[in-house]
């Protein structure tokens, strides 16, 4: 892994202890300008982690705290008469001044809510009557749900889950973490130490880097292989959309960018796959006994790997 990287990671791991796979994929999806979906139960961390990101990376944060009574214009801002200039002003929401966006227990929203940030997710910039404004840059949403089943809870539209670069989940820490957790808070909070390891002008220049990374054409060929699979797969109704291919090529970059590498291979699309296409597949009902894992586990299986052709490369 790249020494900068490492040093962002060990610097978060003084608040989140044992969960370094998934502060790397994390660190992944902004380089690869993604947005984060994080699954998982109230209390693990989530909130304390955006936060030492953002510290980390010198980043501007903000926390919306999703709830039914949370409006569009919270998000996006609103339009208010000035009586003394004659004029319409715009007041700016909490999309607009912010670098990295908590958006906490997303599903608890109104639908109408929810979809106010598909435009900024998408196109890194909000429209209110009429006039449009750019979001600043770099600009990460990380989005949390509770279990379905929770109280005043709902089911994600397809469409939105769709613009999540990567769906991930924290879980429980183990005994040693949590131990570690208690000792370190003892008196003190950790995340008041935290400090910036990486400026936001030198983050915006590596996300440069990452688009820079080549994906060769038998990389390019290996992802539509296995997007197209998954459509034809016998216990799939919906598979990995053609958005679901480009993210799966960006994930990757950011992949072997992260180990070093200027190019893409093989190992680097099967390494996140998983986490890319999960939450991209929908399956049929009658495939009784099949598992999402379980079909995503059969496409890496049955699709050729173009690293077996590549002399020096491991196979999968």
């Amino acid at each position: 892994m790249r020494p900068e990287m490492e040093n962002v990671i060990a610097e978060i791991e003084k608040v989140i202890a044992g969960k370094q796979e998934v502060i790397r994929k994390i660190l992944m999806a902004l380089l690869a300008e993604g947005h984060v979906l994080l699954d998982d139960v109230p209390g693990v961390g989530k909130t304390t982690l955006a936060v030492a990101i953002s510290r980390t990376l010198s980043i501007a944060y903000r926390r919306v705290q999703f709830t039914p009574d949370v409006l569009p214009s919270d998000l996006v801002g609103f339009s208010m008469y000035d009586r003394a200039g004659g004029g319409f002003v715009y007041h700016p929401g909490a999309l607009n001044e912010t670098n990295l966006l908590l958006g906490d227990e997303i599903n608890r929203a109104s639908s109408k809510t929810q979809s106010a940030l598909l435009e900024a997710m998408e196109e890194r910039q909000v429209t209110v009557d009429g006039n449009t404004y750019p979001l600043q840059k770099p600009f990460l949403v990380i989005a949390t749900q509770n279990s379905v089943g929770t109280a005043g809870t709902q089911f994600l539209p397809y469409a939105q889950v769709d613009r999540f670069l990567v769906r991930l989940s924290l879980g429980y820490p183990d005994y040693a973490a949590q131990m570690e957790m208690l000792k370190n808070r003892q008196g003190t909070n950790p995340i008041d130490h935290v400090k910036c390891i990486i400026p936001k002008e030198v983050l915006v220049g590596l996300q440069e880097q990452v688009r820079q990374v080549v994906s060769r054409d038998a990389i390019l060929d290996y992802i539509t292989r296995l997007t197209l699979a998954s459509r034809e797969h016998k216990a799939v109704d919906v598979g990995i959309s053609p958005r679901g291919a480009l993210f799966l090529d960006r994930m990757a970059k950011a992949h072997a960018w992260m180990d070093g590498r200027d190019y893409v291979t093989g190992s680097d699309v099967q390494e996140v796959f998983v986490d890319v296409c999960a939450h991209r597949i929908l399956l049929r009902e009658d495939a009784e006994g099949t598992t999402v894992d379980d079909v995503l586990k059969d496409l890496l299986r049955t699709v050729e790997n173009p690293d077996r052709h590549r002399p020096g490369m491991r196979k999968a």
